[in-house]
């Protein structure tokens, strides 16, 4: 049972670290039925994490895009700057608890991915559990509420 809008595109970005992975999730997702925005890079050559964690968060705040998965080598660049964005909850995930987590207590709409620390089937299982977990509301939705400036 997902969690997400299926009727919308998820949007997925990375820079040449998580390249190989964002492929791998892509094909994962479509042969699941769901369709992916993606917002490149579209190779391994040397590219800055910004030019495309951006345009991910602007389709996911916008309502473009149901969530939002990013890559790079640490999760940590692109959770940064997705971040910078009113509407944006984006969540370094690196094992399926922390993606439950994210979903259950943080209400993320965008997974982070350390793509140079977990394998694309690690991803493929934190994703799955992303997907299929919905906010819990109650007591988290006070402290979700409290997080825009």
């Amino acid at each position: 049972m997902y969690c997400f809008e299926k009727t919308k595109p998820i949007a997925i970005g990375c820079d040449h670290a998580g390249y190989d992975c964002k492929e791998e999730l892509i094909s994962f997702l479509e042969g699941e039925g769901l369709h992916c925005e993606d917002y490149g890079t579209f190779g391994k050559d040397s590219v800055d994490y910004p030019d495309f964690a951006h345009p991910v968060a602007n389709a996911v705040e916008s309502g473009v895009s149901a969530f939002g998965i990013l890559l790079c080598g640490s999760a940590n660049g692109v959770a940064i700057a997705a971040n910078k964005h009113a509407g944006i909850r984006a969540a370094i995930c690196w094992g399926e608890e922390l993606a439950e987590l994210a979903r259950k207590h943080n209400n993320a709409n965008i997974i982070c991915i350390p793509a140079r620390f977990i394998s694309s089937g690690d991803a493929e299982k934190m994703l799955d559990v992303f997907m299929n977990t919905a906010f819990e509301g109650g007591r988290h939705q006070n402290r979700v509420l409290k997080i825009p400036v």
